[in-house]
């Protein structure tokens, strides 16, 4: 029996944990030939979690440089997949998500005429420089994609009513399924500062905050904001993995750092975040992936953008728009401090975004694209 040549495409650490659990169960089916391609998008921060997940890249594009463009980004991912389809033309590749990345693989495998499935399909937030340039990216690739594996029903909709071209399937979130690998009681993360909190005396507010369009004061409110929440918090510490970013590091330290009670470290990995995440108070944070992953861990969420492309995890509770004004923030983040009730509304909220599941559906998804399965596999429904 002739094997289905799939050859997942990333290039960030985000899209790298997400696509992690999914190559694991492509690597267990025996009717897949699995290849990994990376462009190396984020170099160091890519490279820990292909560690952790014990994974193996075939093709290394290694595209990273100092202060890099997204023009120089996506030249040089098609440039460099142009190469890889010469040597390994597969049968379908898979992309994630919404970074720069995602819209070069998809676009090169287009230009070879190889057939694109894409992982976390149908997010959007209607405004196509917010955020930037993750919808366009992800929309773009939308116009491009076979198969689209939207986590929710919300997002198969969206895709439904762009009309895109190919087959719609509900997954769920393969961000679920990463943390059933890298959660665990016992953990110890290896950083003296994290390792000696006291996570059962003090309330821990882990931030992320990296976003390109909260660049300049969005951000330099959302600083003040958070020191202003620990302040007026005495048994409240915050622990923020400063993104590597000269942009992120040139605001947050100035604001934030030398407070004995904010701990500014260096990007974390993967376990670490996730088991960061198990045994912290709440998240405040701009990025996309925790609003998913912090609600899975019974953790309230604050998003600190004008908008999300994951409205399910607003409309579930699990997660609120806090935006990016300081008051805004200073408000909400006491609300959940202060009133145990309202705590409680959200930590015990059900997860919208998957079951541990979605890389099974994706994988049944793809043998039944090609003809190797009799049915399409049922979708994934909330609970």
């Amino acid at each position: 029996m002739r094997k289905i040549k799939v050859m997942s495409v990333f290039g960030t650490r985000p899209e790298a944990i997400k696509m992690a659990p999914l190559v694991k169960e492509l690597e267990r089916r025996e009717e897949i030939e699995s290849y990994i391609c990376l462009t190396g998008q984020h170099r160091e921060m890519l490279d820990s979690v292909m560690e952790i997940f014990d994974l193996k890249a075939d093709f290394d594009l290694n595209i990273m440089e100092k202060r890099q463009t997204l023009s120089t980004i996506t030249t040089k991912t098609l440039l460099g997949m142009e190469r890889v389809f010469e040597e390994n033309k597969p049968d379908l590749i898979l992309v994630h998500g919404d970074t720069s990345t995602t819209f070069a693989g998809a676009l090169a495998a287009f230009y070879h005429q190889v057939k694109v499935g894409h992982v976390e399909a149908g997010l959007r937030t209607w405004d196509k420089y917010s955020p930037f340039p993750e919808e366009m990216n992800r929309t773009l690739v939308g116009d491009i994609a076979d198969l689209h594996f939207s986590p929710t029903k919300a997002n198969a909709e969206n895709l439904r009513r762009e009309a895109v071209m190919g087959d719609v399937f509900i997954t769920g979130n393969t961000a679920i399924d990463a943390m059933r690998y890298t959660v665990s009681d016992n953990f110890r993360f290896g950083i003296a500062e994290l390792d000696n909190l006291d996570f059962a005396n003090r309330r821990v507010i882990v931030v992320t905050c990296h976003r390109r369009e909260n660049y300049g004061k969005p951000m330099e409110d959302i600083m003040h904001a958070i020191l202003e929440v620990v302040n007026s918090h005495p048994d409240v510490e915050v622990v923020y993995p400063v993104h590597l970013s000269p942009v992120v590091r040139e605001c947050a330290f100035p604001i934030l750092g030398g407070h004995a009670r904010i701990h500014l470290i260096d990007p974390v990995n993967v376990e670490q975040m996730h088991n960061l995440m198990s045994r912290c108070y709440m998240v405040m944070t701009d990025s996309g992936g925790l609003q998913e992953e912090a609600p899975a861990l019974g953790k309230p969420v604050l998003v600190m953008r004008r908008e999300t492309e994951r409205p399910e995890a607003v409309a579930a509770g699990t997660a609120k728009l806090a935006g990016v004004e300081k008051n805004v923030i200073v408000s909400m983040a006491s609300e959940l401090l202060d009133h145990p009730e309202a705590y409680a509304r959200m930590a015990k909220a059900v997860n919208p975004y998957g079951d541990g599941h979605a890389s099974a559906r994706i994988a049944d998804a793809i043998l039944w694209h090609f003809g190797l399965r009799e049915e399409k596999p049922a979708d994934f429904c909330a609970k």
